[in-house]
């Protein structure tokens, strides 16, 4: 009996579970190959940039901003270095024990910053504390905490505060400009940043630096024509005057009559810059005498009177019969406050009539006066380069009638700025010629415009005089020593429903000095006075009085008024010891 040999049975189902495993093995050696082959090339610059984002970083280096300077190099806006304080926020809850050290050093209840940080646990970046002085930093970083690191930043400061706030402005957080001079030249006072990109851990410390470097470039600095010392002044007075007459606001402006330098420009109410809550309500943020427009009022008139003496119509000497004080033109009646009778050129202006000065218009006709105003600059923009300059609005003649020329030439209908009255004066001050007004030093200015003869800007000057004497209407903007020219101005403001709200008022007075060769002109209008007295006279006039007073002597301006012998007792010589 024979017997089965099943040997090679098992022998080929070895085989196959052999080459079924070599199969499998081979499999999975081709889909790992087949994948690493998919890291490495197809998705290699995917993974690498993610990668990179996880570990490299670009760090900013701030570019420390332009200072900003008065015209004899004082300083208005200087950046200092700070640094801000920053963490990961797993990194410090991981150390809960280092939570109150750091709280205490932050100025923080333990209990909100744990709070604050567990809110944004999934972040890689927050801040903990912003533009702090690198000793505060210090003090944090002592602690060793993981995960909290500082950044170099600049903060910017103003030293004159709000005695030069809304002319300078001022950056927001991220070190731009957003208003006033920090704005509109930003582009010249912002720095260019560097970076350089380093390698950090999943807690933010750097573990590798040096990958690239790009060092940050400083903006430039720059030189404004204000002095320092007579915006102090303007401030000052101009400030004291609003609260002394519990006014809405205000403003006073001083240029230099040759070259156009504005030297003083203040608002009120103001503002610190250097108090970045003060800045949020946006109350004394604006810059007045750029951004609000008002009707000029009587300051029109020796603008008007400059035309007419201009086209020959009218003589410095000549009479205008203002009986008996008041003018019917159509539906409107033109009155004097005081009845004048027949008076000539200087009385008209030192008196205000408005009678005298619609007679005058009317006679010249609605395109002569509106071709004087335009010559004077009152249509077009200033144009200093600083933002939300309003525009003026002087319609064109076309538009007008008899009641609008009348109104026109005592100064109503129409809407300029501080600066364009000032601008319009600096011309009758400088022998005719209208210079560009600028709130940056040096550079190229185009040469200043004609808009009047030396002779006429002569004349009017001198009428002008009898403004500012014990005849006028502003003998208080008189100066010792010194013969000054100007027009005062109370102009009713428009009221809400229509027409003219007689218990609102805007006091004006434009004014130069001195006289035979002015050097300074200037502008004060109060807003809204309402303590009694709201004429221009009486209230804007001592404001100039008082700082050109101190702007001139600051200025060495020579006096030209002609000073009273000295008195001396009779029988009694000088005092011993004096010279």
């Amino acid at each position: 009996m024979s017997r089965a040999v099943r040997k090679p049975a098992v022998r080929v189902v070895g085989r196959w579970r052999q080459a079924f495993v070599l199969g499998v093995l081979g499999m999975g050696v081709l889909v790992v190959l087949g994948r690493a082959f998919h890291l490495q090339v197809v998705e290699r610059d995917f993974l690498r940039s993610e990668g990179d984002k996880r570990q490299i970083r670009t760090l900013a280096i701030p570019g420390h901003r332009g200072a900003v300077l008065d015209r004899r190099g004082e300083p208005l806006a200087l950046s200092a270095p700070v640094e801000s304080i920053w963490a990961v926020p797993s990194a410090v809850l991981a150390k809960p024990e280092g939570m109150t050290q750091l709280a205490a050093v932050l100025e923080r209840s333990p209990a909100e910053l744990e709070g604050f940080l567990k809110a944004r646990e999934t972040r890689k970046f927050v801040y903990l504390r912003e533009q702090i002085s690198p000793a505060e930093a210090q003090r944090v970083l002592a602690l060793g905490l993981p995960g909290v690191f500082s950044e170099p930043a600049y903060a910017r400061y103003y030293p004159a505060g709000e005695v030069a706030s809304q002319v300078v402005g001022f950056t927001g957080r991220d070190g731009k400009g957003l208003e006033g001079v920090e704005r509109a030249l930003e582009s010249r006072l912002a720095g260019t940043a560097g970076k350089r990109r380093v390698i950090r851990d999943r807690t933010g410390r750097v573990i590798e630096d040096g990958l690239e470097f790009i060092p940050a470039s400083a903006g430039e600095t720059l030189k404004l024509t204000l002095d320092l010392r007579i915006q102090y002044l303007a401030y000052r007075e101009l400030k004291a005057a609003v609260a002394k007459n519990k006014a809405k606001g205000g403003v006073m402006v001083v240029v230099d009559a040759h070259t156009g330098d504005i030297l003083a420009m203040a608002a009120q109410p103001g503002f610190n810059p250097n108090n970045l809550e003060a800045r949020g309500d946006g109350v004394g943020v604006r810059n007045r005498a750029v951004t609000d427009g008002f009707e000029p009022g009587s300051t029109l008139k020796p603008l008007l009177v400059a035309q007419a003496i201009e086209l020959g119509l009218y003589q410095p000497t000549s009479n205008i019969d203002t009986t008996p004080g008041f003018l019917k033109v159509g539906a409107l009646t033109v009155r004097d406050h005081h009845p004048q009778g027949v008076i000539d050129m200087a009385r008209l202006l030192a008196k205000s009539s408005n009678v005298g000065a619609a007679k005058i218009g009317l006679a010249l006709g609605a395109e002569n006066v509106w071709a004087g105003y335009t010559r004077f600059g009152l249509g077009e923009q200033v144009d200093i380069a600083f933002p939300g300059e309003v525009a003026p609005v002087l319609r064109h003649f076309t538009e007008w009638g008899q009641i609008a020329t009348a109104t026109a030439s005592y100064g109503y209908g129409l809407s300029v700025s501080a600066l364009h009255l000032v601008r319009a004066y600096a011309a009758v001050a400088n022998d005719g010629l209208m210079p560009k007004l600028s709130l940056l030093d040096g550079g190229v200015r185009p040469p200043p415009q004609r808009v009047l003869s030396a002779q006429t800007a002569r004349s009017v000057r001198h009428l002008l005089e009898h403004v500012v004497s014990v005849d006028g209407t502003a003998i208080q903007a008189s100066i010792e020593g010194y013969r000054v020219a100007g027009k005062s101005g109370t102009v009713r403001k428009v009221a809400a429903t229509g027409g003219y709200d007689v218990n609102r008022h805007q006091a004006v007075f434009v004014g130069m000095v001195p006289v035979e060769q002015p050097r300074l002109v200037g502008i004060v209008m109060i807003d809204e006075p309402n303590a009694g007295a709201y004429y221009g006279g009486l209230v804007s006039a001592p404001v100039f009085g008082t700082v050109m007073q101190g702007a001139a002597r600051l200025l060495q301006v020579p006096p030209d008024a002609p000073q009273p012998p000295p008195t001396q007792t009779a029988g009694l010589g000088p005092a011993r010891g004096a010279p």
